[in-house]
């Protein structure tokens, strides 16, 4: 039995990648390590993710087109002999999708927090006429090219 696409409406068009994106996200919906979305300013995000416990060097931070991977694997000190071991050294990883045009600024570690700071672009608004071709009887010429002349609009 085949799964219903929700992407499948006619007016969807070119929407057709989002489905399997979705579905990977999903995949990747573990609880940790907890983390939080800020806006910041107009155009600022910032992801926070609770590494507490985690150098430096214990993390990754890759972005693969629009997918941002944040990874994490602890060194197992193995001269260290516990008692008790309560505090679990496991190894993550966390992925958000990106829209397209975010840029990753950069990345700070302080106090077992990982802050990575994002820029969302100031998109100016597009107007497009498309010149509409008639019949070659009523045009009176023999090529059918559409014409498409873009643009900006003053910003708000």
């Amino acid at each position: 039995m085949s799964r219903m696409s929700m992407f499948n409406s006619p007016l969807l068009l070119g929407f057709d990648q989002l489905e399997p994106t979705l579905d990977r996200l999903a995949k990747n919906a573990e609880g940790y390590p907890p983390y939080n979305i800020e806006k910041i300013g107009d155009n600022g995000l910032r992801i926070t993710l609770a590494v507490a416990g985690f150098a430096i060097d214990d993390l990754v931070i890759e972005l693969v087109e629009n997918q941002l991977s944040v990874r994490g694997k602890q060194a197992d000190d193995s001269d260290r002999i516990f008692l008790h071991r309560g505090i679990a050294a496991r190894q993550f990883q966390r992925a958000f999708m990106l829209a397209d045009g975010i840029e990753v600024l950069g990345a700070r570690l302080d106090n077992g927090l990982l802050a990575i700071d994002l820029a969302r672009p100031v998109v100016e608004p597009r107007i497009r006429t498309i010149r509409i071709d008639g019949s070659e009887a009523e045009a009176g010429r023999t090529d059918n090219t559409v014409d498409i002349t873009a643009r900006r609009t003053g910003s708000r």
